[in-house]
């Protein structure tokens, strides 16, 4: 997964290039969502270090995201997806969907898992739907510090 990609649909771009991150922009976002607003910044920062990270950008100007843990094959762990409040309702987050599932390293897994408190229509136009037998699943949760 070291080859950068990058589509354009001007003027948005949407690249994995952990260079272009603006990891402020990411920080600033994250801690105003549900899901990461206790996340410490470098727990943040470390966890995008160890992911494929498709940004999404106006210009130079990150306006959203999508994490992905992944082996490539078996699982993929979709995460910290947003598109900024001022860029939503243009098809924006459909083009950075299509473009994760349809990338060259992970077009072929098996299994991709998700969570979300408020997007099951979202993302079942992709695929995605309950988990069956969800008593089969298991986990192990490590709280943040000041949790």
């Amino acid at each position: 997964m070291a080859q950068i990609f990058e589509t354009h649909r001007d003027p948005f771009t949407i690249s994995t290039d952990p260079a272009r991150l603006d990891m402020n922009a990411v920080h600033n976002f994250l801690t105003r969502s549900y899901w990461a607003g206790t996340r410490p910044r470098e727990y943040t920062d470390a966890a995008f270090a160890n992911s494929l990270v498709f940004g999404i950008y106006e210009g130079c100007h990150q306006i959203g995201m999508a994490r992905v843990v992944t082996d490539t094959i078996i699982v993929a762990y979709l995460c910290d997806v947003f598109i900024h409040e001022d860029f939503r309702g243009h098809g924006l987050g459909k083009w950075l969907m299509q473009t994760v599932l349809e990338h060259p390293d992970l077009k072929f897994v098996r299994r991709w898992l998700l969570t979300t408190n408020d997007a099951h229509g979202f993302y079942k136009q992709f695929g995605f739907e309950q988990l069956p037998e969800v008593e089969k699943w298991m986990q192990r949760l490590h709280p943040f510090p000041g949790e």
